[in-house]
């Protein structure tokens, strides 16, 4: 690929990126992060398959760059959707006093 490909194919990315996320309301940002997730990995994908493919020193940098950062982007994002999901688990209930002990009293 040359450069104006790849430079073309970010600028879309972005845009793209940008009018989706804007476009979905904010009730429906907590269902959606896994799905996102699922998006950052194919951004990681194509990271990775950048790098392998530099060709010269500021290529391979940058290719680099743009991988640890969506790594972190991905890790992030599992971390906040378990602790998403954790809001939504049942709280265990108080043990309800036994008969025993009020026969007792």
């Amino acid at each position: 690929m040359d450069g104006f490909a790849l430079i073309t194919i970010t600028i879309l990315a972005i845009f793209l990126g940008f009018e989706v996320v804007s476009k979905v309301s904010s009730t429906l940002h907590t269902p959606l992060m896994s799905e996102a997730n699922a998006i950052h990995g194919i951004i990681l994908l194509g990271a990775i398959l950048v790098a392998g493919q530099a060709e010269d020193a500021l290529a391979l940098t940058l290719s680099i760059l743009a991988v640890l950062l969506a790594t972190i982007n991905v890790v992030g994002g599992f971390v906040v959707t378990d602790r998403m999901l954790l809001m939504f688990r049942a709280k265990p209930r108080a043990a309800a006093p036994s008969a025993k002990a009020e026969v007792d009293a």
